[in-house]
């Protein structure tokens, strides 16, 4: 909210819980002081250009800054961030890394759209564009010269601190793009359209680039007074495009999401709808018996977050039609959502139901509770009514009812109905209220206890709120709370965790107060509300209830019972996991009890804990448990019982001597100081009046020499410490007043008020810490005394087990009073970093202020801690768990503060998870219960707490840290491992402490640390690898850091401590490599900052030598990385190594030294095929270093042919582009037409490249240029390449592709004499690796060759045509892939006039006898001729299609194509049933039939392979192949067949998922009745497998033609009636299907024409059965069958009747008794589940005959 203070500042958004905190009034001031700074010195560093560390550090502090301030800054302030970090963004040359670290800022700062209009701000998207096209499309990342980040650690909040997250730079980026787009100006979508509109080339892979870019850009909230320059300028174009496309090309997923963008930000202001079929479609159901889903369904599926948005977005206005589809949509596939119904489709339906409800909740939000701001309001017309509602909840609760018992779990059931339930209560609880009430009945069925609960769990606050819609909801509470006390069973455990969430749940909402006498005393409460009151005199009854069911659970969990003997005596991960759901529920219930039912309560639990003596393991833990949570509702009251009682019967054991000696103790006395250490956990005010027993206690108890009672003698120190010392809030109740100011009834479900919250804080006064620091005095100085002692040799210590109970005492002293210790403090350590920019910590107040005339324990722990680690490690080194110890203390030392945040982190996901599932969404405005909120204030005291990142280092820190390297670098593995993870959360915490550490680590890999062990060089790599794995790799990015390290790494290599024999020292290395390659990204040298709008003033000189300091460390990384290489002693692993990471140093911005260059050309030819193939790509990238800039003119086409291009969006031939078109008759073959001659290498682009720009030549090139003219290295190197690598596995290598482009590319034909004859040899050679080898050459060549002049290009083709003629003779199965990949990377991208060679070449006839290219490979081109002819033909086509304003082509066309087709397949047309009669596949047969068999096969072919490339359906054209395909295909489904049957079903299939448009639909009706008629009975069956598919994916194209509906309807019971009994069995399986998706109502005409059928007389005689007579009936048998089978899990009314009617005919003859039989087994089983819901909807009489025909009759009656 914003708020104003006394000076008139308005602060955007503060985070309003820093103003319930109990030392808010020193907020203000701290966060004022603190944005001064962060402004001021970020200001100053981008003054002086210091991005690194200057502008990177502060930027990271203004991050914390926002997450423990909100935007506590002023509108202005906020606008002038925005601004400096999109140009910090959008710097060129600025390493990845800064750029996302900044970006991931800005995204926070924009993150609350609301607070700035595109008035207030402003932000250009061309240079956001150019740094996106930068980056995602970026030309050099392949080749290895950037790198970017692909995984990070991402500093949210601090609970997230190491939180690893899958954050990828265009990740990132595209977020950042979202966040902006918003504030791009008016101007910007023409600006957008004019630069991607040449990019949309249907027909090309840049149309997907196109319309992301437009998805991810363009913006769509605009003003209503600005649509014309925004929206309006591209929908109509598009829209029409997209309902143009039938087959889902990839690109269209992106254009829907646009869609569902635009329509979602312009509810009201788009008059645009598209059928629900494309989301039916998109859902990828199986539907019919094939159960087949065309691929490119699987890959382009729309989004079905997008989908959802587009939904909503159509919902209301005038009639509401989209809600009426969408009612059509759940009725056919609600029967997908119930249990019975599983497969890979199920995860997109669950997604479906679970986000369509939260949306529409969005969307009422923002129409009716949001509140006022900039952005366009929906217009009242189109807004949702309480109508429009209902229906909308109407039509999802079936699905949601049946997915509540999936086998995937009910959490998304639970979703969907949580959120229906706030939109209409009256229409969701009821329903759910019946089932769970039932489950709670029934003992056999705990799933749908545990689903039922948990739904119910997330509509807890609908059903307790005082509700208009539902008040009687309210009723309810009482009667589920005591129906679910049976679900905490120790039998189990699941079922109990979830019953205890239930009841915490719903009693966190309501008050449990008797309020039976109040109607006496109200007289204005209602009906309702007096019901209430008198049912809330069975709370106390329902606590106590509660409680004994606890008792029960605790007596069976006891360690005796759940363990044998020789079993562990720790709690197992599900007992603690019910500890905990246990202490929370009562720790709820109780907290929500009035002060009568508290009493008795706690009485109750009083008597259960100290009548009995428990084992401190499991059921002593739950005890104890349930009394703290008693303790902390009521201290005064609690403890009055508790303490007493503990410290008398402690005192009365504990006053023998000698018991203070023995080892092991009475478990009363353990059971006690359990019980004592738990209920102290309460406020700290109440523990003063129990000083003397504590202190005494802790004096005695602590010095115990049993181990299991001084631990909980430390355990009740820390409690009692922490009690006194923290700052917490003391009471969670659901109102502030408690409950017995007001009538509690009207407190039910009542939301807490941020602004009056009345948090209650436990703020430790000055008796509070003088207790505090006499327990210190009492208890840790004598043991620090003593530690001291046996160091120094006075008192020493004879038993490591004394020494630890020393150990422990420290600890828990340090954990107890962390809060109240002041941080260590010193000198910073200096020098660290240069910079000219203050780098200081950040100091918060969290309450606490420290005195400093008290000894600081913190410090004194530290010192001798440290003195106690040195002695151990010189005396008694083996004493490893004082070790433990004291790495656990050191870590406290340096992070903990009152809170860890691993347990931070837990607490943070529980109060996420239970603000899910209690909040009112449609409300917002922080409407959660007082509880939640009150947890939320304390986690962002702890949260101030935790921030501790960036953190100054200080000389005690740094002592700290060679302390913990010493333990990490020491002799046993555990003791390293602990150690390690303490020194790498420190080196994340404290700045820039890794560049005092890692020269620390390397000396002890350096082959000068003769001393050294081989447990220290493991060490000193395991935190290498730690400090590059951690939460902030800042290591991996700083220069001076990596120059010392990656050398470092090679040549400790040669350290005496290293032995490969040890695998995991190898293993390790790899680890630590791999770690460098996934986190490495390029770290920069250049950066351009000119362009800020900072003053230029003394700054100069500054940043030149910084930049000059940054090249000359990259030099000196590579020649030292160099000098590692030249060592002969280096082994080939390390070698290896090096050469790895000298190519992770390539740049785009600069050229790698020449020493580098001579190594990688070098290395082509080592005997290392590791090093070959790390060179071969270091190659490719030096080369694109090397490459020379090309001049590119923009001209219009209109320019050249003199034809204005036309001003709309066109497909098609034009004569503006007739000079682009490759023509025989016009090619370019002199010299004179080539340069004359415009060519445009893109297919999409009109550019024009001209010829190179002069340069020197650099000594990089010289060296390369040297090594390729040497005849003796060209031999070795084409050796090498021509061997064969991964046998089998090899495949055509785009890295030695990019080698020869770049070679060809940058020397022209220099190579091209001393490659020839290798070439020519290679190509002659059949082998498969010589193959490849010349393929990727000669693919290199053609491109490499696309700049030079007309003679080299015409001698270079005169040899490569007689090449590429050897060899595709000798191509093979195996290399023909290799050569398909050569010519299509060949020709991407270019102008195919350029290569007209190459062209015709190819087009010579590939059958054809000597002239032929594949003269002497037949048997390849046989084997490949049906894929290669079913591919050109897929592409021809392509073209052909029927996009928005399509002019016709000279292209082929597919009605022409199979017009010819079909006359050459006459031969079949005639025959009733189509086989294989080709028995030799290869044999050359010249009969018609033959020749028709195979050019039938080759259409199939096509047909399955342009269902998936083509963007349109050729509908008439198929129709015509419709006939042949379904007397082919085969009825049943058997792998067997021979490939023309499957490719024909595989055909039907597909066609019959196509997108039909309404004036398609009467055509494919009219093909299918007229098969209906054929004389094949195959053909007829396959009518109706295909009619089931097209009917549900254009389901609703369908329903909205009534006469098509009829037309379907007709020819089902026409094929009802069939005389095949096949067809009419799938006949039977069709209409019911129909049914089911409610294609066509069962009315009571088509149930009276199937009962008249079923009715048709028998004659009693079986020999006198007439054929029509028994055909007839069971036509109407199969029909009564398909309406019962239609409505598998449900009873409609007409239902009953119909199982009556098949009843009478289970004595017919068959095929009659067999279809009877199998219905009702079906009907049997679909309904078994919920029989006893369903048999309410039958009569008595009707249940009999039910019973009989349903259950089997006994064997023995």
């Amino acid at each position: 909210t914003k708020k104003e203070n006394v000076d008139g500042f308005v602060s955007q958004r503060e985070v309003v819980y820093n103003g319930l905190l109990p030392y808010s009034a020193r907020l203000e001031r701290e966060a004022t002081e603190l944005l001064a700074e962060i402004k001021a010195n970020l200001s100053r560093a981008v003054l002086l250009r210091e991005l690194w560390p200057g502008v990177a550090f502060w930027s990271r502090k203004l991050f914390s800054f926002l997450k423990l301030y909100g935007r506590r800054f002023s509108k202005e302030d906020h606008i002038l961030f925005i601004k400096l970090l999109y140009e910090l963004v959008t710097l060129p040359n600025l390493e990845p890394h800064m750029m996302q670290s900044y970006a991931r800022l800005l995204i926070q700062l924009l993150k609350k759209k609301e607070l700035l209009s595109r008035d207030d701000l402003q932000l250009p998207w061309r240079p956001l564009y150019d740094l996106y096209e930068r980056v995602i499309y970026s030309k050099t990342e392949h080749l290895g010269l950037i790198w970017f980040p692909k995984y990070e650690f991402l500093h949210k909040l601090p609970h997230l601190l190491s939180l690893l997250v899958c954050s990828s730079v265009d990740h990132v980026l595209k977020a950042l793009i979202k966040s902006c787009r918003l504030y791009f100006p008016p101007s910007s979508t023409r600006e957008m359209l004019d630069e991607w509109r040449p990019l949309m080339c249907v027909f090309d892979i840049i149309m997907q680039k196109a319309v992301s870019n437009m998805e991810l850009f363009l913006p769509t909230i605009m003003p209503p007074e600005e649509h014309d320059q925004g929206f309006q300028l591209w929908f109509d174009e598009l829209i029409t495009l997209w309902v143009s496309v039938q087959n889902q090309p990839s690109w269209e997923g992106p254009l829907v999401n646009l869609f569902a963008r635009l329509a979602n930000d312009d509810i009201g202001y788009m008059c645009f709808f598209r059928d629900i079929i494309l989301i039916l479609r998109s859902l990828n159901i199986p539907v019919g018996v094939s159960h087949m889903v065309a691929p490119r369904y699987l890959t382009n599926s729309y989004d079905i977050g997008h989908m959802v948005l587009w939904i909503t977005a159509l919902l209301g206005g005038p009639g509401n039609p989209a809600q009426k589809e969408l009612t059509c949509l759940f009725n056919s596939i609600a029967s997908f959502y119930h249990p019975s119904n599983h497969g890979r489709w199920q995860s997109r339906l669950m997604r479906l139901l679970q986000r369509l409800p939260a949306s529409v909740v969005r969307r009422v939000h923002r129409e009716r509770h949001a509140a006022p701001s900039w952005i366009t309001l929906v217009p009242e017309g189109q807004r949702l009514t309480d109508g429009d509602l209902q229906e909308f909840t109407r039509s999802l609760t079936g699905a949601a009812l049946l997915a509540m018992f999936s086998k995937t779990g009910s959490t998304d059931a639970a979703y969907a109905l949580q959120n229906l339930a706030l939109l209409t209560p009256d229409l969701v609880i009821p329903p759910v209220l019946e089932k769970t009430y039932a489950a709670m009945e029934t003992l056999t069925e705990p799933h749908t206890l545990t689903a039922t609960l948990s739904c119910m769990i997330g509509m807890a606050r609908s059903l307790v709120s005082l509700n208009n819609h539902y008040p009687e909801g309210r009723g309810h509470v009482l009667p589920l709370l005591m129906g679910s006390l049976p679900g905490i069973d120790p039998n189990d455990f699941s079922k109990s965790m979830i019953t205890f969430q239930f009841i915490a749940t719903f009693t966190t909402l309501v008050p449990l107060a008797d309020c039976s006498s109040a109607p006496s005393q109200h007289e204005d409460l209602t009906e309702m509300e007096k019901t209430l009151c008198f049912a809330s005199a069975e709370f106390e009854d329902f606590v106590l209830q509660f409680l004994d069911r606890c008792f029960a659970l605790i007596d069976s969990s006891t360690l005796e019972q759940t363990r044998d003997e020789m079993e562990t005596d720790t709690q197992t991960h599900l007992e603690s996991l019910v500890e905990l759901g246990l202490s929370s529920t009562v720790s709820t219930i109780l907290t929500q009890c009035s002060g009568e039912i508290y009493k008795v309560a706690l009485q109750k639990v009083y008597n259960f804990a100290t009548s009995n003596i428990f084992e401190t393991c499991v059921s002593g833990r739950m005890v104890a448990d349930m009394c703290r949570a008693a303790a902390k509702c009521h201290p005064a009251e609690s403890l009055r019982l508790f303490v007493p009682h503990c410290c008398g019967a402690i005192f009365q054991i504990t006053d023998n001597e000698e018991l203070q000696c023995e080892d092991g103790l009475d478990k009363e006395l353990l059971w006690n100081l359990q019980l004592l250490s738990e209920v102290t956990r309460v406020d700290g005010e109440q523990l003063l009046k129990y000083q003397g027993d504590l202190e005494r206690i802790l004096c005695v108890c602590v010095r115990l020499r049993c181990k299991r009672a001084y631990t909980l003698a430390c355990s009740l120190l820390e409690h009692t410490l922490r009690s006194l010392s923290l700052i917490y809030p003391t009471e969670y109740r659901s109102t502030s007043g408690g409950f017995d100011t007001d009538l509690p009834i009207w407190d039910w479900g009542r939301a807490g008020d941020v602004a009056d919250l009345g948090v209650c804080w436990h703020v430790p006064d000055r008796e509070e810490e003088n207790f505090v620091f006499q327990l210190l005095s009492r208890l840790l100085h004598p043991e620090l005394h003593r530690i001291r002692g046996h160091v120094s040799g006075d008192q020493p210590m004879g038993r490591c087990a004394v020494l630890l109970q020393s150990l422990a005492i420290v600890q828990h002293c340090l954990l107890g009073a962390g809060s109240m210790l002041p941080p260590l403090d010193g000198p910073h350590v200096s020098d660290l970093v240069p910079s000219m920019i203050n780098l200081g910590e950040i100091n918060l107040h969290i309450g606490v202020d420290y005195d400093d005339s008290r000894e600081n324990y913190r410090e004194s722990i530290c010192q001798t801690m440290r003195l106690l680690l040195h002695h151990i490690l010189d005396h008694s080194e083996d004493d490893t768990k004082s070790l433990f110890v004291i790495i656990t203390i050191i870590g406290d030392l340096m992070f903990f503060r009152g809170t860890h945040k691993k347990e931070f982190d837990s607490r943070w996901k529980s109060y996420t998870l239970v603000k899910k599932s209690m909040e009112n969404r449609l409300h917002g405005k922080k409407q959660h219960i007082r509880a939640l909120l009150i947890d939320r204030v304390l986690l962002q005291h702890e949260m101030r707490k935790l921030v501790v990142e960036g953190s100054e280092y200080k000389v005690v820190h740094q002592e700290l840290l060679c302390d913990l390297l010493l333990l990490s670098t020491s002799t046993y593995s555990q003791v390293r491992s602990r150690a390690q993870h303490v020194l790498t959360t420190a080196v994340g915490t404290f700045s820039f402490s890794y560049r005092d550490l890692v020269p620390r680590i390397l000396q002890l890999l350096s082959p000068q640390h003769t001393t050294g062990t081989q447990q220290q060089f493991k060490g000193a790599l395991y935190c290498l690898l730690g400090l590059l794995s951690g939460p902030y790799p800042a290591s991996a990015r700083d220069w001076d850091c990596v120059g010392e390290m990656w050398p470092a790494l090679v040549r400790c290599g040669l350290s005496p401590s290293l032995t490969l024999e040890d695998p995991s020292i190898g293993g390790l290395l790899d680890d630590v490599t791999d770690r460098i390659h996934r986190q490495h990204d390029t770290i920069g040298i250049y950066f351009t900052v000119s362009h800020l709008s900072v003053r230029r003033h003394c700054t100069t000189h500054h940043l030149f030598t910084h930049l000059c300091l940054l090249y000359r460390k990259y030099e000196k990384l590579v020649n030292d990385l160099l000098d590692c290489l030249e060592d002969s002693n280096l082994t080939w692993k390390f070698e290896y190594m090096a050469t790895d990471l000298l190519a992770l140093q390539l740049r785009e911005d600069h050229p790698l030294p020449p020493d580098a260059v001579l190594f990688f050309t070098q290395g082509l030819i080592h005997d290392s095929i590791c090093v070959r193939k790390v060179a071969i790509s270091a190659m490719a990238g030096i080369l694109k270093q090397l490459k020379r800039p090309r001049k590119k003119v923009a001209v219009k086409p209109s320019d050249i042919s003199g034809i204005e291009d036309p001003g709309s969006f066109c497909v098609g031939d034009r004569e503006g582009n007739r000079w682009l078109q490759y023509d025989s008759n016009s090619l370019p073959v002199s010299e004179q037409q080539w340069d004359s001659q415009p060519f445009v290498e893109k297919t999409h682009l009109t550019i024009i490249t001209f010829g190179v720009f002069l340069v020197c030549v650099v000594q990089g090139e010289k060296i390369i240029f040297e090594y390729f003219s040497d005849p003796e290295f060209i031999e070795r190197l084409i050796g090498f390449l021509s061997l064969e690598d991964r046998k089998g596995n090899d495949s055509f290598n785009p890295r030695r592709y990019c080698l020869f482009k770049g070679l060809f590319c940058n020397y022209g034909d220099v190579f091209l004499p001393l490659l020839w004859p290798h070439l020519e040899q290679l190509a002659s050679d059949p082998h498969e690796s010589s193959q490849r080898c010349v393929s990727e050459i000669t693919a290199g060549l053609i491109r490499g060759s696309k700049l030079w002049s007309f003679s080299k290009v015409e001698g270079l083709w005169q040899l490569l045509c007689p090449l590429i003629r050897t060899a595709l003779t000798n191509i093979t199965v195996e290399t023909y892939t290799d050569w398909g990949t050569c010519i299509a990377t060949a020709c991407e991208g270019r102008d195919p006039r350029k290569l007209h060679w190459l062209f015709e070449l190819l087009m010579e006839s590939p059958l054809s006898g000597e002239s032929g290219s594949f003269r002497d490979a037949r048997c390849v081109c046989v084997e490949f001729w049906p894929q290669i002819v079913r591919d050109v033909l897929t592409y021809i086509f392509m073209i052909d299609v029927a996009l928005p304003h399509t002019r016709p082509t000279s292209s082929p066309h597919v009605a022409e194509f199979v017009t010819r087709v079909l006359e050459r397949l006459k031969p079949l047309t005639t025959e009733p049933e189509i086989h294989n009669h080709v028995h030799e596949e290869n044999s050359q047969g010249t009969d018609e039939r033959t020749q028709a068999v195979k050019l039938l096969k080759t259409v199939l072919k096509w047909l399955m392979a342009s269902a998936g490339r083509t963007f349109t359906t050729p509908v008439q054209q198929q129709l015509q192949l419709l006939p042949l395909l379904f007397k082919i295909a085969p009825v049943e489904i058997d792998e067997s067949y021979d490939e023309m049957k499957q490719d024909a079903r595989t055909c039907l299939s597909l066609m019959s998922q196509g997108l039909l448009y309404p004036e398609q639909i009467p055509l494919v009706l009219a093909a299918l009745e007229e098969m209906a008629g054929s004389r094949s009975w195959h053909a007829r069956y396959s009518v109706l497998t295909y009619l089931q598919i097209m009917v549900f994916y254009n389901l609703f194209t369908l329903l909205s033609l009534p006469a098509e509906v009829l037309a379907v309807r007709k020819l089902v019971m026409q094929l009802l009636l069939d005389e095949q009994l096949e067809v009419r069995d799938m006949a039977g399986t069709t209409l019911s299907g129909l049914l089911q998706c409610q294609f066509f109502p069962l009315d009571p005409s088509l149930q009276t024409q199937l009962q008249t059928l079923s009715q048709t007389r028998l004659p009693k005689a079986r020999g006198e059965l007439g054929s029509t007579d028994l055909l007839r009936c069971h036509a109407g048998v199969l029909g009564l069958s398909a309406c019962i089978l239609s409505s598998p899990y449900d009873v409609p009314d007409w239902m009953p009747q119909i199982l009556m009617d098949l009843s009478n005919h289970l004595n017919d003859p068959q095929p009659i008794e067999m279809t009877v039989k199998k219905t009702l087994s079906e009907f049997r089983r679909t309904h078994h589940d919920n029989w006893q819901e369903h048999r309410q909807s039958f009569t008595d009489d009707q249940l009999l005959v039910l019973t009989d025909l349903l259950v089997s009759p006994c064997y023995y009656a």
